[in-house]
């Protein structure tokens, strides 16, 4: 039987652990609840104890719900659903209720729902390094076990919205000056802090809210301030929202009439806006994708089997521009030593430059100590001298996207490293089984494609060549674990998985161009979308030249008949020539593209030239058809990279989808959006599509196959019933 709570005495103090067999951290479940709660209630029940102090075994208090239970709850109804989440406010209510006084001791990070039962706990000493957060609207829903109703009552509207609709994390001074909790103290300290407080008679006897004539801090409602604050705040979700993701919406709608009700009615009012959010759409894509999807990624469960796990000493980076630069500051920021060579010592040197750059701004965010920054910037090793990298486990070039450089990079470094060692390629197009054809070991070859910025960007695409082994696939993935980030295992073809469906977006907005619509409009809808950026501003920020080069060589090497026959828009290449080639504006990198850029490379106005050289007629599209053509269009190619087994699973698609190039999140990814749509209705918008314009709209016989037969890429949800929000 698992043990979730240890429980001691001190004197007539008695101390709960959450402490959970197993698990690296601690939990919210129904299981650890009940645990919890008896253990409570023996305490709360015997006359030998004066109070309680509740704290954690682990480094961390209690990172939140086990979401892994989420899975079971999305099969209830909606009634039952809310009956459960009453059931959690009604034990939080008995516990901070008591008569008995109740400290909580974070002496580690309380998140999520772990942070909702600590502000059920009368008094709160939390540790100097710890935060406390809640980052429920993350994954589409709301702190749905009192967060929205406590901490606005403890820190007033306005300050509250900004933490629960971002999911920012308060740290513990700042919790300290808005009044969430009562002491901050060295974490060694808390248990004897909270224990005093008890002693010293500290612990009020009511909270807050249950006292006659409570009023949450700041704005009032009913006053000029208190319309001014939630008329602002709907304002900005709405602006950064796009309408997309209602958890802020539902968050501030709890915040705004849950202040206005006894504490009591608030809470149920809280539960209902939880209930539908959890059983919604959004939410329930969100939670697949974001957490399951990418836990499981993250966790390694697709790596082959049987293989040793990697140890890894040394990592060889051979190009030391920006992008193999943030590789090596990657590497040694996990830990490892790293070779990063380049052609000649200044080169090399300015590799390091980069990397000692990056580790600054991390110590002047107070991400790490000065001496850990040092720490870091010793494991790079500048290089002009293959040899070095002899006894690496792994090396990974990141030079020119070029065939030729590439080739002698792969040839070299095999020369300096045994027949174990394992050679990367960071290519965003060029197939791994043609670059591996320079390799004596292409067994021992791999695509690992890196995301810039390296440091921020979270995935890595790891490509398998015809001939690459397990073995070097499990290392690749050992290493991308190593330094953090998720991986995704995508089979060779051009472009491969991300690069090939990213630049469908952009495509269509260049199309979009050529047919006469406004380009602010296109703008507008790409954002709209869900999408980042709106796709003129995106490929301006990847390189509009890039772009071009892409093109050129994919046409060079496949043909234009074989790419309009797979329903390329070729005609696209148009927009690209005109603004790369005759106008000389490549991107934001040089402070020209599609927009212009001022000194400090910030985003300016749309350059005037592009609405003169492409005119906008005069009916123009809505922005919910702009909206669907770019987003399906991404599905579309998706499906056939699925269909040509380059992506042979969904979660990897939509995992990589979101985190590769920032496909809307709200849709739980490019396959996730197809399936809540309903495959039967995507295929009949691809047919209509495709219709009228063209052939890159046109359903692959994937969707058709599975649409003939019935079937869906994910189950479907079982059917609950909305609750209505009182």
């Amino acid at each position: 039987m698992t043990q979730y709570v240890k429980v001691t005495r001190d004197d007539d103090i008695g101390i709960i652990s959450w402490d959970i067999d197993g698990q690296s951290t601690n939990t919210l479940s129904e299981g650890s609840m009940l645990a919890f709660f008896e253990e409570w209630e023996k305490l709360n029940a015997d006359d030998a104890i004066k109070g309680i102090v509740v704290t954690s075994g682990k480094s961390s208090f209690i990172v939140g719900a086990d979401i892994g239970k989420l899975e079971e709850m999305q099969a209830m109804s909606a009634e039952e659903v809310f009956a459960q989440n009453q059931r959690l406010h009604e034990t939080f209510r008995t516990i901070e209720k008591a008569a008995k006084p109740t400290a909580v001791a974070l002496n580690g990070d309380a998140l999520g729902g772990g942070a909702e039962l600590a502000l059920t706990c009368r008094y709160r000493v939390m540790a100097d390094d710890a935060k406390m957060g809640f980052p429920e609207v993350m994954i589409g829903l709301l702190p749905g076990a009192g967060g929205t109703q406590r901490l606005p009552r403890l820190m007033g509207a306005k300050d509250s919205l900004g933490v629960l609709t971002t999911g920012k994390n308060l740290r513990a001074a700042k919790a300290l000056a808005a009044g969430v909790v009562h002491e901050v103290v060295p974490a060694a300290d808390v248990v004897s802090a909270a224990k005093q407080a008890i002693k010293d008679g500290k612990v009020p006897a009511k909270a807050p809210w249950d006292e006659k004539g409570f009023k949450a801090p700041g704005e009032q409602p009913g006053t000029g301030e208190w319309t001014q604050t939630f008329a602002g705040a709907g304002a900005l979700l709405r602006k950064e929202t796009k309408g997309n993701y209602p958890a802020p919406a539902r968050i501030m709608a709890s915040v705004y009439h849950g202040l206005q009700l006894p504490f009591d009615k608030a809470l149920s009012f809280e539960g209902r806006q939880f209930t539908t959010l959890f059983l919604g759409k959004v939410s329930r894509a969100m939670i697949r994708t974001l957490w399951f999807g990418r836990n499981a990624a993250n966790k390694l469960e697709k790596r082959p089997a049987g293989v040793p796990n990697t140890e890894f000493t040394k990592v060889g980076v051979i190009g030391a521009g920006v992008m193999g630069a943030g590789i090596a500051s990657c590497t040694a920021m996990a830990g490892c030593d790293c070779v990063l060579l380049d052609i000649s010592e200044e080169a090399a040197a300015k590799g390091l430059q980069h990397v000692k750059d990056y580790v600054g701004r991390q110590v002047a965010k107070k991400r790490m100590t000065a001496e850990e920054g040092e720490a870091v910037v010793a494991r790079v090793h500048p290089s002009t001298n293959y040899d070095d990298l002899a006894g690496a486990q792994l090396t990974i070039e990141a030079v020119f996207e070029d065939r030729g450089i590439k080739a002698k990079v792969t040839a070299a470094t095999e020369a300096a490293t045994d027949e174990n060692h394992v050679f990367g390629t960071n290519t965003s197009t060029l197939p791994i089984t043609g670059l591996a054809e320079a390799a004596e070991r292409p067994d021992n070859f791999i695509g690992i494609h890196f995301f810039s910025p390296v440091e921020k960007m979270p995935l890595v695409e790891i490509i398998r060549g015809e001939k690459t082994s397990d073995k070097a696939a499990a290392v690749a993935m050992d290493y991308v674990k190593l330094i953090k980030k998720t991986p995704i295992v995508v089979n060779d073809a051009r472009g491969f998985y991300t690069s090939r469906v990213f630049g469908t977006y952009t495509r269509e907005a260049f199309m979009l161009l050529l047919e006469g619509v406004n380009p602010f409009l296109i703008e507008n809808a790409g954002r709209a979308s869900g999408m980042p950026m709106g796709p003129l501003e995106l490929i301006d920020m990847v390189g509009i030249d890039t772009g071009l080069k892409i093109i050129e060589a994919t046409i060079k090497e496949v043909g234009e008949a074989e790419l309009i026959a797979k329903g390329e828009p070729l005609e696209a290449k148009q927009v690209l020539d005109w603004i790369v080639t005759e106008c000389e504006r490549p991107g934001q990198k040089v402070g020209k593209g599609f927009y212009d850029y001022d000194g400090s490379n910030k985003r300016a106005d749309m350059w005037p030239e592009v609405s003169k050289r492409f005119p906008a007629k005069g009916e123009q599209p809505s922005v919910p058809d702009l909206v669907k053509r770019f987003l399906h269009v991404q599905t579309v190619e998706t499906l056939r990279c699925m269909e040509e087994n380059v992506v042979t699973a969904a979660d990897d698609a939509d995992i990589g989808s979101i985190f590769g190039w920032g496909f809307a999140p709200w849709t739980g990814g490019v396959i996730s959006y197809a399936n809540d749509i309903g495959l039967p209705t995507f295929l009949k918008d691809c047919e209509e599509l495709a219709a009228v314009h063209g052939a890159r709209f046109e359903p692959p016989q994937i969707l058709k196959d599975m649409v003939a037969k019935g079937e869906t890429f994910y189950p479907a949800p079982a059917a609950a019933m909305k609750v209505a929000a009182e």
